[in-house]
């Protein structure tokens, strides 16, 4: 039964209306894969060999220690991005076929994710060189399969605690907690890790303790989605009830001020959006990298960072207009709308968050004010270059985004678009080019400066661009309002 669902998965990928689309995410994906599997294998080897010829220590228990480490990140990673698809199994409850069987193919899916076993071809690698190098078979092979079952236990954990946002939150802050702990020397969690995960190695039989917690978590995860399994109850979209909220300042200042505060509701209420605003309050840390490798402190690589870190809300918000409002843009397009006053206040909320992220990233003037001001000119470009081009690639994303779904996927099939992809040149490479130009022939100073200059003069241009941008968003506006109106 389990090789019928698989092939009924072919077919109805073959025989869709977007078989063009669904097939260059997918060759994309698959790049994207076997770029991680080369990195997860070649990252095997080097850790193997530089731990046990630079370091002079046991390669196995040096990996067991930070073990712990990994388990959490594959656990957060898994919780944010991983997802069980019950859209494709949904037609066949109302067929003779046994819910039981349902379910055992939705939980084994969950393993052929990419997500889940990924990280398992750094194990199966790592051991496999363990064993050439004299290691005994049966402790790594225990070892092995006591660390993979630790792992696998997570697609469990992430189907019990995937609507709990409390819990989550919950355990989140114990994680924080205990990271903190282990940072200022209080609690040995990386000894304590040591110990555990090389006790599979020292200690054969204590495999048998992810063996029980592996069945178990089956056994509680199969009870949990079975109960659920209804297309009257557990599969249904959820429905809250709504609330009438509204910021009194912004209506001053008419129908821009009435699309900002829409926004900010949206914000403030949608799961979807929420993760946005956590997204990018992440990014303005993405400038931390630069003091995990030299390669991040060349000048080029702090504008680039500096692009993101005041950027992130700009990016992952503004590509999504008008995608936002696809469950009611149809009905928006047959009112007197003002077109450009729906895009100014997205324009307006972007910048506003971006010059917020300029003052919180103040704090990277602690390892000098010139990476700072590096930051700042970039939010400077942000803000006057950037919003512009993010405003205008979003009449090419013609994707529907339901405000009540509880999804987590990474991409969706509709938002390929190689128009979209082209306007990512101007948004990144366009100021590394005038910046490293300026800074080639006049300096560093001149170079920041440049940039800075662009965004201002973007900025003063903005009422001309918006021109540009509307009637853009005219001349798509058909073929969006077909897109959005397409449920397939």
């Amino acid at each position: 039964m389990f090789v019928k669902f698989l092939r009924l998965e072919i077919k109805s990928f073959f025989r869709g209306t977007s078989v063009g689309v669904n097939l260059a995410m997918k060759i994309l994906r698959l790049i994207g894969i076997l770029n991680f599997m080369a990195c997860l294998i070649g990252g095997a080897f080097a850790v193997f060999y530089l731990v046990q010829n630079k370091m002079n220590e046991d390669p196995i228990k040096v990996v067991s220690k930070f073990m712990i480490i990994v388990w959490v990140v594959d656990l957060i990673v898994k919780y944010m991005w991983q997802e069980m698809s019950t859209q494709n199994i949904k037609p066949f409850l109302t067929l003779n076929v046994s819910k039981k069987t349902l379910v055992n193919y939705m939980l084994i899916k969950t393993f052929l994710s990419a997500f889940s076993w990924l990280n398992s071809l750094f194990l199966i690698t790592f051991s496999i060189i363990a064993l050439f190098n004299g290691y005994g078979f049966l402790e790594v092979l225990s070892w092995f399969i006591g660390v993979s079952l630790l792992f696998y236990l997570n697609n469990f954990i992430n189907i019990l605690f995937n609507n709990k946002e409390t819990i989550a939150i919950i355990i989140g802050s114990i994680f924080i907690g205990l990271g903190l702990l282990t940072y200022y020397n209080i609690i040995p969690l990386l000894s304590y890790s040591e110990t555990f995960f090389y006790g599979f190695y020292t200690k054969p039989y204590l495999i048998l303790i992810p063996i029980a917690l592996f069945s178990g978590l089956w056994w509680i995860c199969f009870k949990h989605v079975y109960q659920e399994f209804y297309l009257d109850e557990g599969l249904e979209a959820k429905k809250e009830i709504g609330r009438t909220e509204n910021i009194a300042f912004l209506n001053k200042y008419g129908v821009l001020g009435t699309f900002i505060n829409n926004d900010i509701k949206l914000l403030r209420r949608n799961k979807v959006a929420k993760g946005i605003v956590l997204g990018s309050f992440l990014f303005i840390f993405y400038g931390m990298l630069m003091f995990s490798s030299p390669v991040y402190k060349t000048p080029y690589m702090m504008m680039l960072m500096g692009l993101f870190v005041t950027g992130g809300f700009q990016f992952l918000f503004g590509q999504k207009v008008p995608a936002f409002d696809s469950s009611y843009y149809p009905l928006m397009m047959t009112l007197n709308v003002p077109y450009k006053e729906y895009l100014k206040a997205k324009w307006w909320l972007m910048n506003i968050v971006t010059g917020l992220s300029m003052i919180v990233a103040l704090f990277y003037a602690y390892w000098g004010w010139e990476i700072y001001i590096t930051f700042f000119a970039a939010g400077l470009y942000n803000i006057g270059v950037n919003s512009q081009f993010t405003l205008w690639s979003g009449a090419f994303n013609k994707t529907q985004i339901d405000l009540n779904s509880r999804e987590k996927r990474i991409g969706q099939k509709n938002s390929f678009n190689i128009k979209a992809l082209l306007l990512l040149i101007p948004k990144m490479l366009l100021p590394i080019a005038v910046f490293g130009v300026s800074k080639y022939f006049f300096g560093m100073t001149v170079g920041v400066v440049s940039i800075a200059i662009l965004g201002l003069i973007g900025f003063l241009l903005r009422e001309k661009i918006f021109d540009a941008i509307v009637r853009h968003y005219k001349k798509e506006k058909y073929s969006t309002l077909d897109a959005f109106k397409n449920k397939d």
